[in-house]
This record gives C-alpha cells, sequence and structure tokens, in this order.
C-alpha cells in the first residue's frame, strides 16, 4: 500500500484575508450610519442651569443698580436698564431689524445697532430707523428687594409703556 504525503490544508491567502478586513470595515460604517441617523432624529436633552438664558435670573439687589443706567448680561442675554423715574424694563440685545446684536453707548446713552444703525433710547423705543419698533422685553418681578428677570418669553411691543417697567414697593 502506497500513502499519498501528509499535506497541510493550504493557509488563508492575502485575498480572503483582505475581503474579511473589507466586510469588517463596511459593517464599521454601516453602523456609524445608523448611530448618526438616530442621533439625529433624537432629540436632545439639554441641562438648564440657573442662570442661563432660558430660565429666570436673578439680577441682583434694587439698590445695586443706580437710576438712568444700563447693565448687561451677557450669559441671559439682556440688558436690564434703570430707568430715571427708578422703573425697572429687561430689554432684548437683539435688534428688531435684523437680529443684531445692540451695544449700549452709555457715553451717549443709546442703544446703537452696529449693523444699519438704528438706534433706542434706555426704554428701548427706536430713535432712529431702519428699526421698525422697540427692543423686545422680558418679564421683571421685584420680590424681597431682589430684581428677577424670565428670559423664558420675550415680549413684542411697539413702544413703550409705563405698565412694562417693574418697580420696587415704595413704602
Amino acid at each position: 500500500m502506497t500513502s499519498k504525503p501528509h499535506t497541510a490544508p493550504a493557509a488563508p491567502g492575502r485575498r480572503s484575508f483582505l475581503d474579511r478586513v473589507w466586510l469588517l470595515l463596511g459593517a464599521l460604517a454601516l453602523c456609524e450610519l445608523g448611530w448618526l441617523l438616530v442621533s439625529f432624529v433624537r432629540p436632545r436633552k439639554g441641562r438648564v442651569q440657573s442662570g442661563d438664558f432660558g430660565t429666570a435670573i436673578e439680577a441682583g439687589a434694587v439698590d445695586s443698580f443706580e437710576p438712568n443706567s444700563v447693565t448687561a448680561f451677557p450669559r441671559g442675554h439682556f440688558y436690564l436698564a434703570r430707568l430715571p423715574d427708578g422703573g425697572f424694563l429687561a430689554l432684548s440685545r437683539r435688534c428688531t431689524h435684523l437680529g443684531c446684536t445692540v451695544p449700549w453707548v452709555a457715553e451717549e446713552m443709546i442703544f446703537a445697532c452696529p449693523c444699519h444703525a438704528s438706534t433706542f433710547d434706555i426704554r428701548g423705543d427706536v430713535i432712529r430707523s431702519p428699526a421698525p419698533r422697540a427692543l423686545d422685553i422680558y418679564p421683571v418681578t421685584i420680590e424681597n428687594n431682589i430684581v428677577r428677570v424670565d428670559t423664558g418669553r420675550a415680549l413684542r411691543r411697539t413702544a413703550y409703556q409705563a405698565s412694562q417697567a417693574a418697580y420696587p414697593d415704595r413704602t
């Protein structure tokens, strides 16, 4: 009897190795695409911290704001104006023309839009157009001599009215 020489099974070749690598990379790409689609569709749950835009922000004590002054609150996206008569207005920083940020120019006592030259007075009323209406405001409450601003909802308005200002108790 003659026996055939024993041959070892053929080792996988380079081609089959590369086929497996490409298959693995293709599966990884499909998984990543699926992850991106799920992330895009699923709503994002951001944590809102106290003092952030969209929440009630404690601005400070009434006495810390001088009459006829404006204080910027960049984190809250508003200016707190203390009117000459002692009332408070929380004015949006966005111009009502095209939404540019309007800085307060203390020397001239105006808000001046750098984009299209609209200007507003301390109450947010339009002094010079093209802005079509007064700056939006946020509701202001004063409790226990502390000024709070609710940045969760901006109120559109055409012009200043005395009822828009919040006043501390005069007792």
